[in-house]
């Protein structure tokens, strides 16, 4: 499959006839016309200079009516560990999820540049952060994007047991109440799987998606508990 170089036009390729894995195009830049493009057609970036732009085969996937949430971790949820929010940290979110170390991954794509430009989109309204504090320090979260009634999950981190876990729980579930039903987790882990996201065949995705942006986006600043 050839690998597509992106130069000042505002193009990608058919993610559909693109390679199952690896990029579909690499090059381009991420100015926000870009990146909002980009997820309009079920593609990510990924992987720094040059820029990798990603439309995996399968592609991980979670209906928030699906989500999973284990026996254990509900009784933790119970006891309200950590205050979490939305929208109230979103660059912070994003650089923590930068400098913290992954199992079998060395650095990280998250560069000052792509940290600079969905600090952009966040303040446009469509990219979100969820974090979990700690008194005040800040100990969890994750950030994406959302679309339509899409929200495109990117990146997460915890600094204390279960804080990720449980900003990720609830913002399905916030998601589910503001009928956002599609959570996009890209890829394949178990940690996602036992959340209850599932693979799709691209082609199914994609599908879906292109349905799922005929609704408006809920534009930010997002609250927990708002209707």
């Amino acid at each position: 499959m050839p690998v597509y170089r992106l130069d000042n036009r505002l193009v990608f390729p058919p993610p559909e006839k693109g390679p199952r894995r690896g990029p579909i195009a690499v090059g381009g830049d991420l100015r926000p016309a870009r990146l909002l493009l980009a997820y309009s057609m079920g593609i990510f970036p990924w992987q720094g200079e040059p820029l990798h732009w990603h439309s995996p085969d399968p592609r991980m996937v979670l209906l928030t009516d699906q989500l999973h949430v284990t026996r254990s971790l509900r009784r933790v949820q119970k006891k309200e560990p950590y205050r979490l929010t939305l929208d109230t940290a979103f660059t912070d979110v994003m650089t923590e999820c930068a400098a913290t170390p992954r199992p079998g991954q060395e650095g990280t794509w998250i560069t000052p540049a792509m940290v600079d430009a969905y600090a952009e989109l966040h303040r446009r309204g469509v990219a979100h952060s969820v974090e979990a504090w700690l008194g005040e320090r800040l100990v969890g979260g994750l950030y994406g994007v959302s679309l339509g009634a899409c929200f495109f999950g990117e990146s997460m981190f915890a600094h204390e047991p279960d804080a990720s876990k449980l900003a990720f729980v609830a913002l399905v579930e916030q998601l589910e109440q503001w009928n956002i039903p599609m959570v996009d987790c890209q890829v394949h882990t178990p940690h996602l799987e036992h959340f209850g996201a599932r693979e799709w065949p691209r082609e199914d995705f994609l599908s879906a998606l292109k349905a799922a942006l005929d609704r408006p986006t809920r534009l930010g600043p997002w609250r927990f508990g708002e209707e």
